[in-house]
């Protein structure tokens, strides 16, 4: 991968990055505002406790994102950024554009799936 191809991902990552924690941020605001005595009956407080219960199993999932961008990051320092970690081949850029935190080419994480989905 070319050192322009690098940079791009890079920004893209930081980008990324950077909404990601922007997000948590309001989500944390927004939480910290929140007063359920606000709430007129149990109805509209079991619904809005459902909808911070989603909020925050989503938040959860972004901080694994969170974590995946990173690595992508740090694997662009130490320049192993675009290499298939179990194959070593070039993963292709049209991938990274997709999915720019892969770590496997399209051919070893649909090997990935088809054992996963063996095994159930």
């Amino acid at each position: 991968m070319n050192a322009k191809d690098q940079k791009r991902f890079k920004v893209m990552l930081e980008e990324s990055k950077r909404d990601l924690l922007q997000s948590a941020r309001k989500t944390l605001m927004e939480d910290s505002n929140f007063d359920t005595d606000d709430l007129p009956d149990e109805i509209d407080q079991a619904s809005s406790e459902y909808a911070h219960g989603l909020e925050f199993r989503l938040r959860d999932r972004e901080r694994f994102l969170l974590k995946k961008i990173e690595k992508a990051l740090a694997r662009i320092d130490d320049g192993t950024f675009g290499v298939c970690e179990r194959c070593e081949e070039p993963i292709a850029v049209k991938r990274l554009e997709a999915r720019p935190v892969t770590t496997l080419c399209i051919r070893c994480k649909e090997e990935q799936e088809k054992k996963e989905k063996s095994y159930g």
